[in-house]
């Protein structure tokens, strides 16, 4: 069986969260190939669980949040062979335990919009993002 920890991103090896969002299919969408901003990506997110199975990192849910009112869930990220038997669902259980106040809110990955409806997240109609290269009019 898998071990969910809460750790610190800036103490997570690069290139194993890099290999396991590749494994995962999440390093399409994030700069795993940019080693500078991936590691600021780590060491920002303030809160940070890792599953391991037999000490090899499995999965991960990198979030960022006040402890109070929200947790934004920013990465979760299973490796393929993982997925489907409940390493998703266990990291989210341990990020909402880690901040139990704080609402949950995340931006579905194309290919996962059907799987959190079915461990209970509620879409939201008016969710906005502004993408750091548009421009603010």
């Amino acid at each position: 069986m898998w071990i969910c920890e809460r750790v610190t991103g800036a103490d997570l090896d690069i290139d194993e969260v890099a290999a396991l969002y590749q494994a995962s299919t999440l390093g399409e969408r994030r700069p795993v190939d940019d080693r500078d901003r991936f590691a600021r990506m780590l060491r920002g997110a303030n809160l940070v669980i890792t599953a391991r199975l037999d000490g090899r990192l499995i999965g991960i849910a990198r979030s960022l949040t006040d402890g109070a009112y929200a947790t934004y869930l920013s990465d979760l990220a299973v490796d393929a062979a993982f997925q489907r038997q409940g390493v998703g669902r266990d990291l989210i259980r341990a990020t909402r335990e880690a901040a139990p106040a704080a609402k949950v809110i995340l931006l579905s990955a194309p290919a996962a919009v059907d799987y959190y409806p079915r461990v209970g997240f509620v879409q939201h109609p008016s969710a906005w993002t502004l993408d750091p290269a548009s421009r603010l009019r």
